[in-house]
């Protein structure tokens, strides 16, 4: 990254582009960078292990000092989840984001005791934040969670719109609106360039509100005739608010399960954002005294993760709740890409239990949070930029985005796809690509962040789709003797039978055969021999049952 102080400024996503996750933008401009957005990914099915993925920003490492503040445009994970992963790294700078969204991150940076040091600063819609040489004014974004914003950034060279997650609902749960008057006069007053959501690109028509859900839970639940099991994400606020309406209006008491759940809910009836009396909550020990039909239980695990809640009472291997014949489960959220399987093996095992399970594809138990293509015509139309840059989505998503704004009459040569790790530069003039800089993917595997990286994935998913060899020999070094094998061990390879017997036995012989023909100067060689063990296994394999294993050579200096 180098400094530029001429009139332009430049953008440099580290990620959320050509992904759906991990969103993390850098505006510079006369030598300093304003951070949009700090988010995280869940992990994709190949990537064996890895618990989170956070973005790399290895560019901006050198260059801390040029960071003038990182803002949030909301309290979800692919927005602020990286946060006390990064934060350190980011040379400390200040965090300003709306009430919830920095409650919800406080929460976040206890678990790293980095709470006490970090300074969160509180923003309001229409209110700038003086970030020098950039001017910051947050609005009201309608999303799927509370306190959502999208910023207008004045620059000295223009005015740039970021619209984070957003969606015009016209009903929303709490009446606050996407902005749509600041949004048009910031149209009148001229916008040099528009980032906007691409995520429901694809989808004609309006998103619905998020008020529909609720009629549809008010509905549902008072003909439920045991207890009712409601999933759905802790940060959305508006849905948990809806369920409790619903509950309470079918004399329900709530239930809540679920660390995360338990702590969001916690933070946003503190911060006024939830509005559920205490009485109507009860603990497990309540709920053994009540009839079903009194219960509801608000829980996590709508995505089929392995150790959540639902998924543990699915299989009944909660050691608290337990489902019965006749209770009702309801997945209020979407089936994310990638989940789906998990999802489905979820659905299947609470049928098993004997559960009445009503999800996306069944029941409209769950809306986007995201604008459809009639929406993000009527941003087009009120803003009315001079570039536009989609972001937030897969690539298809944003060109799709880039395809819509042409329709729409905008120049194509004032509209381009970007890529993570891709300089943009941006003048009045024009937009023109800069150079490459370093970017993709940091792995979290239990408390190591970046030690793993694509090598060892390679080798855990070879392991898992092959199985795993292990020959040990033992070498007496001085003389070139082999003391003590070879032997060959295997995990995940092949079953133990008279079959897999002679095919390890016809390998064993393949390596004796191997060191007899070589030279006493080459089983010295430790690597030279691993080198030639592995091809021998290798092709000895390969011959015989068409299977390649990881192979890994032991050899032992005696």
């Amino acid at each position: 990254m180098q400094n530029n102080s001429s009139a332009q400024l430049s953008l440099l996503p580290l990620g959320g582009l050509g992904e759906i996750g991990m969103n993390m933008l850098a505006i510079e401009c006369q030598g300093k960078i304003l951070l949009i957005d700090c988010g995280l990914m869940f992990p994709e099915a190949y990537m064996f292990g890895v618990d989170l993925v956070l973005p790399d920003i290895s560019v901006l490492e050198q260059r801390t000092q040029d960071i003038v503040g990182l803002v949030l445009t909301h309290g979800h994970e692919d927005h602020i989840g990286a946060v006390p992963f990064l934060w350190e790294k980011l040379g400390e700078p200040q965090i300003y984001g709306t009430r919830l969204t920095l409650g919800l991150l406080e929460s976040k940076l206890k678990e790293f005791k980095l709470d006490e040091r970090a300074e969160l600063i509180e923003i309001e819609p229409r209110h700038s934040v003086n970030l020098a040489p950039f001017s910051v004014e947050p609005y009201r974004a309608a999303h799927s969670i509370v306190d959502g914003v999208g910023l207008a950034i004045t620059t000295p060279i223009g005015t740039l719109i970021h619209t984070g997650d957003f969606k015009l609902d016209q009903t929303p749960v709490d009446g606050r609106k996407t902005d749509l008057a600041r949004l048009a006069e910031l149209g009148e007053e001229g916008v040099l360039l528009l980032m906007a959501d691409s995520t429901n690109i694809e989808n004609e028509g309006y998103t619905l509100s998020e008020k529909t859900v609720g009629k549809v839970l008010e509905e549902l639940i008072p003909h439920c005739s045991q207890r009712v099991v409601v999933a759905t994400f802790s940060s959305n606020i508006h849905r948990i608010q809806q369920i409790a309406d619903a509950a309470r209006l079918a004399g329900r008491k709530l239930l809540i399960n679920g660390r995360s759940m338990i702590n969001n809910i916690g933070i946003a009836r503190r911060l006024g954002y939830l509005e559920i009396d205490e009485d109507q909550f009860i603990d497990l020990r309540d709920m053994r005294e009540l009839p079903p039909e009194q219960i509801l239980i608000i829980t996590t695990g709508s995505q089929g993760e392995p150790l959540s809640a639902l998924m543990r009472i699915a299989l009944g291997d909660h050691k608290q709740i337990e489902l019965n014949p006749g209770d009702t489960v309801i997945l209020s959220s979407k089936f994310i890409p990638g989940n789906e399987k998990a999802i489905s093996d979820l659905i299947n095992n609470l049928y098993r239990r004997g559960a009445e399970v009503y999800y996306e594809k069944t029941s409209e138990i769950h809306v986007s949070g995201h604008a459809s293509r009639e929406e993000l015509k009527l941003l087009h139309n009120l803003v009315r930029p001079k570039f536009f840059v989609p972001v937030h989505g897969e690539y298809r998503h944003l060109v799709k985005h880039r395809q819509l704004a042409i329709e729409m009459g905008l120049d194509p040569d004032h509209t381009c796809v970007l890529e993570n790790g891709r300089r943009l530069n941006i003048s009045p003039d024009g937009l023109s690509f800069g150079e490459n800089f370093d970017s993709g993917r940091v792995f979290v595997d239990g408390k190591s962040v970046g030690d793993v990286g694509t090598m060892e994935l390679r080798d855990r998913r070879h392991l898992a789709n092959h199985g795993l060899v292990i020959l040990m020999l033992a070498i007496n070094q001085s003389s070139g003797e082999i003391v003590q094998g070879p032997d060959i061990f295997t995990k995940g390879f092949v079953e133990e039978n008279e079959e897999s017997d002679a095919l390890l036995a016809e390998a064993r012989q393949a390596v004796c055969d191997l060191l007899q023909e070589h030279s006493r100067e080459m089983l010295s060689d430790w690597e030279e021999l691993r080198v030639e063990v592995r091809k021998v296994l290798r092709r000895c394999f390969n011959k015989r049952i068409a299977r390649r294993p990881l192979i890994l050579p032991l050899i032992l200096e005696l």
